[in-house]
């Protein structure tokens, strides 16, 4: 019972920790690609290659279903041919990267998702965005590693454990989802 407690009140420390003027700003960019008909690439590894497809699912379905402004989402980490193609035959660096360079344009958005922000495949995905002018956020600790200063917004999560670093991403996550599901972005 102390760990269920104990894991509540650090999680508690942890969403104490977010900022909400950096998330609402995230809003404004993702309303923005969506207006204008631009792409929003999301990835990450592992738990974050998870929360990847599920925010895009998120904003595909949940976010655009029925309404008249639907988003254009994909997860890079959703092809798992494509992805292990690259990290088979090239390395596993790329497999982000290769992918933007067949679908990235100027103006679309790349979400990075990266608990250590030192992730070397998302760190040249968000390279390359950079280089071809999208915009660029990203997810990971508040003291971000490399990632924090790459992106043009940097969301962090406060701490270090991994299980609450993943809850904050996640609750990023719906924020930024369900502020178009309940018409709060519009």
């Amino acid at each position: 019972m102390k760990f269920v407690v104990d894991y509540l009140e650090a999680l508690k420390d942890t969403l104490a920790g977010l900022d909400p003027h950096s998330i609402w700003k995230a809003v404004g960019w993702l309303k923005e690609a969506r207006d204008s008909g631009r792409t929003v690439f999301i990835c990450g590894n592992g738990g974050s290659a998870s929360i990847a497809s599920h925010l895009a699912v998120d904003f595909v379905k949940g976010a655009s279903y029925g309404r008249p402004s639907r988003f254009k989402v994909i997860s890079l980490a959703d092809n798992l041919a494509t992805l292990t193609a690259y990290a088979n035959d090239v390395n596993y660096e790329c497999v982000f990267v290769e992918p933007l360079r067949n679908f990235a344009q100027k103006g679309d958005l790349l979400l990075a998702i990266s608990g250590s922000g030192e992730s070397p495949n998302v760190l040249k995905a968000v390279e390359y965005a950079n280089s071809i002018g999208c915009r660029t956020i990203g997810m990971t600790r508040a003291d971000g590693g490399r990632l924090k200063d790459l992106v043009a917004l940097h969301l962090g999560v406060p701490g270090r454990h991994m299980g609450r670093l993943e809850d904050g991403f996640m609750i990023i996550g719906h924020i930024l989802t369900y502020a178009f599901m309940e018409g709060a972005a519009g």
